[in-house]
């Protein structure tokens, strides 16, 4: 059996449906089991626990093959890099309680290093806490996400603009659709502990932000522009999408270090691998189901 955290989530739901498809047995951590009804009917154990809470996720792991871990994000939060610290602890201490087989922990590119990348900063506290727990563990870290862009789409629809943080507007750097995230995953989940170590995982190809309004344009089907967002403009737009100030702060940082070229892979002994969903079909879907809410 394979637990699955965030399974009504964007990278754990593709586990959970993933491992379904190919007849895995599946048990999937849920604060509200409500949100989880779909799975459930599929055939999917649901359990409901806190995550942050050590003895609760223990359990649900208990009897485990393997589990896809990740640290929810904190986006309200005033201490984001304390609570990604304290999420790694707890996810260290569950998966050693539950002496679990193979973990495979969601993460970030740049998360090998400590400093300087924002909000990815939390990810590399959560790898380093998760390597304690003396459990066979696999790190996933994932490019920029495509769907990442969804905060776009307002301005895409009514403007035909494309603000954009990540400049300059035609460099095109790593990024990779959750679809893909979620795949590899569940292929790292069947694979098992022979799979521990680190996977580094972008799209088909690099793409900048022009190439990102090409394809809503196409997804839209109207004319769109990418248009560079000022610096100082920049964390009073996060934080009126909902953000914190420090995670505002932190976001903020994370796209200077994107442009400044320290946002990249670590290479070494890591396995390098790219998916297959494109940037026209995943920003079409994106824009279909942000049509359809």
């Amino acid at each position: 059996m394979y637990v699955v955290m965030g399974a009504t989530g964007n990278t754990g739901s593709v586990v959970a449906d993933t491992l379904l498809d190919k007849g895995a047995p599946v048990r999937v951590v849920v604060r509200d089991a409500k949100r989880a009804a779909a799975l459930a009917a599929r055939g999917a154990e649901v359990v409901e626990a806190d995550v942050r809470d050590a003895t609760a996720l223990a359990a649900a792991l208990a009897g485990a093959r393997g589990a896809y871990l990740l640290s929810p994000p904190a986006y309200q939060s005033e201490d984001p890099l304390g609570v990604a610290q304290a999420m790694g602890a707890t996810l260290a201490e569950a998966a050693r309680r539950a002496a679990l087989p193979h973990a495979v922990v969601l993460s970030s590119v740049t998360a090998h290093l400590p400093t300087g990348t924002g909000i990815i900063e939390g990810l590399h506290a959560v790898e380093r806490a998760v390597r304690g727990a003396g459990v066979p563990v696999t790190f996933l870290r994932a490019a920029f996400f495509l769907e990442n862009w969804a905060g776009m789409l307002e301005p895409v629809r009514t403007q035909g603009v494309l603000p954009s943080m990540a400049l300059p507007l035609d460099r095109p750097f790593e990024m990779v659709a959750v679809a893909d995230i979620g795949r590899v995953a569940a292929e790292l989940l069947l694979a098992g502990p022979a799979a521990a170590g680190i996977v580094e995982l972008s799209g088909p190809a690099e793409w900048s932000p022009q190439d990102v309004a090409r394809a809503f344009a196409a997804a839209v089907h109207r004319d769109v522009q990418a248009v560079p967002v000022p610096r100082e403009q920049w964390e009073p737009i996060l934080e009126g999408v909902g953000l914190s100030r420090p995670v505002a702060a932190l976001m903020a940082a994370m796209y200077d270090g994107i442009n400044a070229g320290r946002v990249g892979f670590e290479g070494g002994g890591a396995v390098r691998r790219r998916g297959g969903v494109d940037i026209a079909t995943a920003l079409a879907r994106l824009a279909d189901a942000r049509a359809a809410a």
